[in-house]
C-alpha cells in the first residue's frame, strides 16, 4: 500500500488482527477469581456509569480541543465559540460546541508515551507502561466498583469497529472483563438454537447447576468458578438479548445519531447505558494522520462530532448525565509541528482529552499550553491523575486497595492522584 493512502504509522499496535484480541480477551476471561476487593468506600450498586469515547490512533489537539488559529503550528482550521463562554474548540466540532456547558477540557496532558501499545495500556490502565504487575483496566476497576451483585448484564462492554483494547480485567476476574460487541451486534453465541425448546433449556441448565454443585463440593478452583460463570452470564444474556438489539430503536433517533457505524455505535452505547451497564466504551478510529493530518480530520471528525454531542444531549435530557461520566480520550496527541507530508506525528508532550457528566466541574478547563501548543505551562497531568479523577468523580476511593490473595493492591497508582480542579 503506498504511504500516502493510509494515514497510519503502520505500526505493531495497529497490525493486531482481531483474531489476536479475541485471543486476548479469552485469556482474560480463563484468569482466576480474586476476593472480593476491600474498596475504601463502597459503591457498588449506586448506578453510577462510565462513557469512554477512545479515539484510536491520536486525535489531534490542535483540531480538536486545543486550537492555536493563526500560529505556526496551528493549522488551517478556526476556533469557534462553544456554550460556555471563554471556551473555544476547532470549528470541526460545531455540535459537540454547543454541548460544552455539560462538559470539561484537560489541555494539560503531558509526560505520555508516543507509542501507540505503551499509550493505549497507560490509559486504559492509569499506570505507567511497562509496568511490574498487570492491573486491571479502567472498565474492569468501574465494573468492580459498580456493579450491584444481582445485575444481570456485564458490567463492562467494548463496542468495536476499528481499534482495539482487550477489557482487561487481570486479578479481578472473568466477571468484570470486557464483552466484546462487533460492530454493535449482540454478543456471540446468544442465539437459542432452532432445535431447542425454552423448557429444555431451561432442564438442561438446571441439570448442569447440580452437577458443578457437586463438582466444585469437592474441587473448588478459581477455574471452575470462572466456567460457572460463563455459563451463567450466558444465560442471562440469552434471556436479555434483545437489551443489545439497537435495531429496537425508533427510526427517527437512528436519523439523529446518523447512519454511519459511529453513529450506530452512539445509540448503542445510550441503550447499555440506560440499561445500567456501570461501563460503556466506544472505540472510533483512524487518527493516525502522518499523512493528509487536515483532510483526515475533517472526516474522521465529521463523524464524530454529531452522533457524540447527540449523545451527551440526550444523556442531559434523559436524566442520565448527573450519574454517567463521559471521557473522549486518544493514547496521545499529534506533533505542533507540521509534518512534510501535511502530517502531524505522535506527540505525549502536550495534548488534551474531554471529560463531563458525572462529579464533573461542567464548563470547566484544567491545564493550558503555550502558544505554538508545544508544551503545557500550567498543571501537567497524565494517564495516572486522568484515572484516579474519573474514579474519584464516580464516588470510588481512588486511593484504596484491591485485597487479592492476602496482598493489598492498589486500586490506581498511588503516585498520583485526581486533578481536583475538575470535580465538582
Amino acid at each position: 500500500m503506498p504511504a500516502f493512502d493510509s494515514p497510519a504509522c503502520g505500526s505493531a499496535a495497529h497490525r493486531l488482527s482481531r483474531r489476536a484480541l479475541l485471543g486476548g480477551m479469552a485469556a482474560a476471561a480463563a484468569g482466576g477469581i480474586a476476593a472480593r476487593p476491600a474498596l475504601s468506600r463502597t459503591v457498588a450498586g449506586s448506578g453510577k456509569r462510565v462513557l469512554q469515547i477512545f479515539l484510536h490512533g491520536g486525535v489531534s489537539q490542535l483540531e480538536s480541543w486545543d486550537p492555536k488559529p493563526g500560529t505556526a503550528t496551528g493549522g488551517p482550521f478556526r476556533a469557534i465559540p462553544t456554550s460556555v463562554p471563554g471556551i473555544h474548540v476547532s470549528e470541526l466540532l460545531p455540535f459537540t460546541a454547543r454541548q460544552m456547558h455539560h462538559l470539561g477540557l484537560v489541555r494539560g496532558m503531558a509526560g505520555g508515551s508516543d507509542d501507540h501499545g505503551r499509550g493505549q495500556r497507560e490509559m486504559f490502565s492509569g499506570r505507567d507502561q511497562p509496568a511490574p504487575l498487570d492491573v486491571p483496566d479502567l472498565g474492569a476497576v468501574v465494573a468492580k466498583a459498580c456493579l450491584a451483585d444481582e445485575f444481570p448484564l456485564p458490567g463492562h462492554v467494548l463496542i468495536r469497529g476499528a481499534g482495539g483494547g482487550p477489557g482487561n480485567a487481570s486479578y479481578l476476574g472473568p466477571r468484570y472483563a470486557g464483552v466484546i460487541m462487533e460492530d454493535a451486534k449482540p454478543p456471540a453465541f446468544t442465539d437459542r438454537p432452532a432445535g431447542l425448546s425454552a423448557e429444555a433449556e431451561r432442564r438442561r441448565a438446571a441439570l448442569r447447576a447440580r452437577l458443578d454443585a457437586r463438582f466444585t463440593g469437592r474441587r473448588r478452583t478459581a477455574d471452575t468458578e470462572a466456567y460457572t460463570f460463563s455459563h451463567e452470564q450466558a444465560l442471562d444474556l440469552l434471556d436479555r438479548r434483545q437489551v443489545f438489539d439497537v435495531s429496537l430503536e425508533p427510526e427517527r433517533d437512528h436519523d439523529r445519531y446518523g447512519r454511519s457505524e459511529f453513529g450506530r455505535h452512539c445509540l448503542m452505547a445510550r441503550r447499555l447505558l440506560e440499561h445500567g451497564v456501570p461501563f460503556v466504551q466506544v472505540n472510533h478510529s483512524n487518527y493516525d494522520t502522518h499523512f493528509e493530518n487536515f483532510d483526515f480530520h475533517v472526516e474522521q471528525l465529521g463523524e464524530f462530532d454529531r452522533p457524540f454531542a447527540t449523545l451527551v444531549e440526550d444523556l442531559a435530557t434523559r436524566g442520565l448525565l448527573d450519574d454517567t461520566l463521559v471521557c473522549v480520550m486518544s493514547e496521545f496527541g499529534r506533533t505542533p509541528r507540521i509534518n512534510a507530508g501535511y502530517g502531524r506525528d505522535h506527540w505525549g508532550k502536550s495534548w488534551s482529552i474531554l471529560l463531563g457528566g458525572a462529579g464533573i466541574q461542567r464548563g470547566a478547563v484544567v491545564g493550558k499550553t503555550n502558544t505554538d501548543g508545544t508544551e503545557v505551562i500550567e498543571r501537567p497531568v497524565d494517564h495516572g491523575h486522568v484515572f484516579h479523577t474519573v474514579l474519584r468523580a464516580i464516588g470510588v476511593d481512588s486511593a484504596g486497595s484491591f485485597h487479592v490473595g492476602g496482598r493489598d493492591l492498589p486500586i490506581a497508582d498511588p503516585a498520583k492522584g485526581p486533578i481536583t480542579e475538575l470535580l465538582a
